[in-house]
């Protein structure tokens, strides 16, 4: 998949496993948005509508099951960690000249391999409001921009105090939040794709990775090594 390349909202009448051996992938359902590097696949059920899209160039690797033959129950999109076993099997289920039989045994090798690992989406709700949405487009757009709600609020037409209000009734997180969340998002997309934490920071508008990285746990309770091993660790 080249970068940019989207497959618009859908869903499927059996369960999906969606996993990118190389490059990075982003599922979004609903409001929520999972980032995916090498090392963490998404478990999405059947029946649930999805987008995907490659935000650097990648290798996507889905595998599908039928519900009737699957003893998994996740009812809600469900992300986990791809060891060295797990990706060797999903190459071979993805062999279109395997066996009934021999397909039917490593999907029960599958089925044991999957275990669910708690990483935190970090949503971006977007405000309603025409001048709030153009503020909103521009820093998802360009994180590191530093200026402030007055500085926005001369080129929107809106004063600081209304934009404000507006990112606060319609987001429900204050703009300084909410930009954080902005810039957070974008790294993760930054690091998937195996940037240096230094340049990461810089481009989504930290003075410096420790900043970046206390932001970071804040918002997901774990440091970015840790939520990119797949881990439940909210690490050091």
């Amino acid at each position: 998949m080249p970068k940019g390349l989207r497959f618009g909202e859908h869903e499927h009448d059996v369960h999906q496993l969606v996993w990118a051996p190389a490059g990075v992938l982003s599922v979004e359902v609903a409001e929520h948005e999972w980032v995916l590097p090498p090392t963490l696949a998404l478990w999405i059920p059947a029946g649930v509508p999805h987008t995907t899209t490659a935000t650097r160039p990648a290798l996507m690797r889905s595998i599908y099951l039928l519900p009737e033959r699957c003893p998994v129950r996740w009812t809600s999109p469900t992300v986990v960690a791809v060891g060295p076993l797990l990706r060797e099997l999903t190459a071979h289920l993805g062999d279109p000249d395997l066996g009934q039989e021999p397909r039917r045994r490593a999907e029960a090798v599958l089925f044991d391999l999957l275990r669910p690992v708690r990483v935190t989406t970090i949503e971006v709700p977007m405000p309603a409001d025409e001048r709030a949405r153009r503020v909103a487009r521009s820093l998802i757009a360009t994180p590191a921009d530093p200026r402030a709600l007055a500085d926005w609020g001369r080129e929107v037409g809106a004063g600081a105090r209304t934009l404000a209000r507006l990112f606060s009734a319609e987001t429900g997180l204050s703009f300084g939040r909410w930009r954080t969340r902005v810039r957070l998002r974008a790294g993760l997309e930054h690091m998937a794709a195996n940037r240096p934490l230094a340049a990461v920071a810089r481009q989504v508008g930290y003075a410096t990775p420790s900043s970046f990285v206390a932001a970071f746990r804040q918002e997901t309770g774990r440091t970015p090594g840790a939520y990119f091993a797949g881990s439940d660790r909210p690490g050091p």
